[in-house]
């Protein structure tokens, strides 16, 4: 059934899920303070959201289907692929899916791509991809978009944007067991690829000052066990998710106080702010299935500290179906992979 709620009223472009029931869900028990700079979704334990992943009727997946009845034979046979095509797995920090970009399409086509990145985003999230996108490329135009599947049909489905500092991905929940539809990154160089210390202009790096409060409430103990010497590769293997083989490296977010926990559940929305709420809800709901925030590690990297400042510019949130890393250095590249199982 439609949502008739006005857009005003639906939340971040999810079908079935408006801000009434937001409201509603989260009562008096809502977590999350937004963090400076980034607006944060709330977050509670006990919120029963009436929508917690997204569907082939929301905002985003409507419109890829729009876009694909669109494509005439030419479009089709160079951005559309089966859905089982290896490309529709791949995640890169800087890359083309196929060779046309979205300027290449028609006037009405590039439209419709711009309303499907603003559906998946939060529209915070939204200008922020749009600043770093211009920052980057030159703008949302010099991007790439391709589908995989048949969106018009009830068979899954997939589109994915990729370009420089991005690969994103709307799937109406077709890859049943991973958020957003599987890996995705984002990143932005703020106008030099070597940025200064502070990150002057990164729409990302809001979300590094976050984590550096949570390593500034750690003992010594504490951050002995957080800090590691040496970064991890800046590549989409270092999210792939562990499961039970989960390393001890850096420190248990299970055994912090209840303070420092909450940063960490603001850590995470942080993160989550940047796309629409049926999203935000399935990495939440991923997250909870594997035992919650407890179940997370957090690491920081002494290596790259840009400035030298102890302001830590490479760190790692991990757990056993959950991974994002944040590599700040030399500017930010965030690389995320949540499933419900490893």
């Amino acid at each position: 059934m439609a949502n008739d709620a006005p857009r005003s009223e639906r939340v971040d472009g999810c079908e079935g899920w408006t801000r009434r029931d937001l409201l509603r869900g989260l009562g008096a028990g809502v977590l999350g303070a937004s963090v400076p700079g980034l607006g944060a979704a709330a977050w509670a334990s006990d919120a029963k959201p009436a929508k917690d992943r997204p569907s082939p009727s929301d905002l985003a997946e409507t419109a890829v289907a729009r876009f694909y009845k669109s494509l005439s034979p030419s479009q089709r046979e160079a951005i559309c692929f089966p859905f089982d095509h290896k490309l529709r797995s791949v995640v890169k920090n800087n890359w083309s899916i196929v060779k046309p970009s979205i300027r290449d399409l028609s006037t009405e086509q590039q439209a419709i791509c711009r309303e499907i990145m603003k559906n998946l985003s939060s529209e915070d999230g939204y200008e922020r991809f749009m600043r770093q996108m211009k920052d980057d490329s030159g703008g949302f135009e010099a991007y790439h978009v391709a589908v995989f599947g048949e969106p018009e049909s009830d068979k899954p489905f997939e589109w994915v944007l990729t370009g420089r500092h991005d690969t994103l991905r709307v799937d109406g929940d077709s890859v049943a067991a991973s958020a957003f539809g599987g890996p995705i990154f984002y990143g932005h160089a703020a106008g030099t690829d070597n940025e200064d210390a502070k990150h002057t202009g990164n729409v990302w790096w809001p979300q590094a000052e976050q984590a550096n409060k949570i390593f500034a409430t750690l003992d010594d103990k504490q951050r002995k066990q957080a800090l590691v010497d040496e970064a991890e590769v800046d590549a989409s293997d270092t999210v792939k998710l562990k499961g039970e083989k989960l390393a001890s490296t850096g420190l248990s977010i299970g055994t912090l106080d209840g303070q420092q926990k909450q940063m960490t559940s603001k850590l995470i929305d942080s993160m989550l702010a940047l796309f629409r709420e049926c999203d935000a809800a399935e990495v939440r709901r991923c997250l909870e299935a594997n035992g919650g925030v407890d179940k997370l590690r957090l690491t920081f990297f002494k290596e790259d500290d840009i400035g030298d400042d102890g302001i830590w510019d490479i760190w790692k949130l991990e757990g056993p179906a959950f991974s994002w890393y944040f590599r700040g250095a030399p500017h930010v590249h965030a690389w995320l992979n949540v499933s419900r199982t490893a």
